[in-house]
């Protein structure tokens, strides 16, 4: 006889059931620093900050917003819980920091194997990729808060950066250079506006081919969002001023977060080619260019900010673009389109 809470529509059995199969997966994330097992009531993680003077730890949590709704149109689940963890990675990235562990949180109408599975894989193939350890979660089975077949991702990271290697965009100054490193499509920002034009207002669909774009629009729109941390950590020290994380606001709003109140920064969008995803829903949804650039990354992930006598040592070491200077201001953006 089914249980009542089964009945209810919260299986517990089924949940064990999915949950142990996932330690296998999760193993391949974990280093001599993670203590005990999965399944515990906390995550144990001794960090090594041997060869830091003064280590402090640095802390982000994020989702992955209606990105998921594309997920759920084309069945694959991986890869939002790659977006997670990068997205992840880059927020604690831009202050110098390197990342130790991750937790995730996935609520769901109801427990599904299958996708379960994918979610986790995603996790921690991200996670082994960061070097970075999947230490713990929560699942949570919530019937008649979610429609039936979705679900919902948050995630928590915490990383380590010495005090002294803080990157915290307070030696910026006018006659610094922004550059700009590649997105790889939209990330995880701006879904809500681009599903709407592309679904609902020019009534495209998941498998739609668009000239000028190889693969069809829902393979385009669940690109993974990119981990820069790696290449961020290969500059060499004190040659990078400051980091934005180009996310939700674009380069209008995430940009200021790092600048000093006397400096703005002036970008030049003729600097790089906008990728064609950005100008298909610009055009069918007639969005004016200042908004497209203060929803979408518009093809720049990260920004760095450099001097001008270190910025062709930061390009030949990231191959990234001149997108911009700094210069007097309020700590504002102002674009030249």
């Amino acid at each position: 006889m089914k249980k009542a809470y089964a009945q209810a529509g919260v299986d517990v059995d089924l949940g064990n059931l999915v949950k142990s199969r996932i330690h296998e997966r999760v193993k391949v994330t974990h280093g001599p620093e993670v203590l005990g097992k999965i399944g515990g009531f906390g995550g144990l993680f001794r960090p090594d900050f041997r060869g830091m003077k003064e280590p402090v730890l640095v802390s982000s949590v994020d989702g992955v917003g209606t990105k998921l709704k594309i997920a759920f149109a084309m069945g694959r689940h991986d890869r939002v819980a790659q977006d997670l963890v990068n997205h992840c990675v880059d927020d604690i990235a831009v202050l110098g920091a390197r990342p130790l562990f991750f937790l995730d949180y996935i609520g769901a109408e109801r427990l599904e194997p299958a996708v379960f599975e994918q979610l986790i894989k995603g996790f921690a193939k991200a996670c082994k990729e960061a070097k970075c350890a999947l230490i713990g979660g929560e699942t949570a089975q919530m019937p008649g808060m979610y429609n039936r077949g979705e679900y919902d991702l948050a995630g928590t990271i915490v990383g380590v950066v010495d005090r002294a290697k803080m990157i915290d965009g307070s030696r910026i100054e006018p006659g610094d250079v922004v550059l700009g490193l590649p997105s790889n499509g939209l990330h995880t920002n701006g879904y809500s506006l681009a599903r709407k034009v592309l679904f609902k207002k020019m009534k495209l669909k998941v498998s739609s081919r668009v000239t000028g774009i190889a693969r069809p629009i829902g393979e385009e729109l669940l690109k993974v969002h990119r981990n820069y941390q790696p290449l961020l950590a290969s500059i060499p020290e004190g040659l990078v001023k400051g980091l934005a994380h180009i996310t939700g606001g674009g380069l209008v709003d995430n940009l200021p977060r790092v600048l000093p109140k006397d400096c703005d920064a002036l970008i030049d969008t003729r600097q790089w080619k906008v990728p064609q995803i950005f100008r298909l829903i610009g055009e069918g949804g007639n969005v004016d260019a200042t908004e497209m650039y203060q929803v979408f990354n518009m093809g720049i992930g990260m920004a760095i900010i450099a001097s001008g006598c270190d910025a062709e040592a930061v390009i030949r070491r990231t191959r990234a673009k001149r997108i911009g200077v700094i210069q007097s201001g309020n700590r504002k953006v102002l674009l030249s389109l």
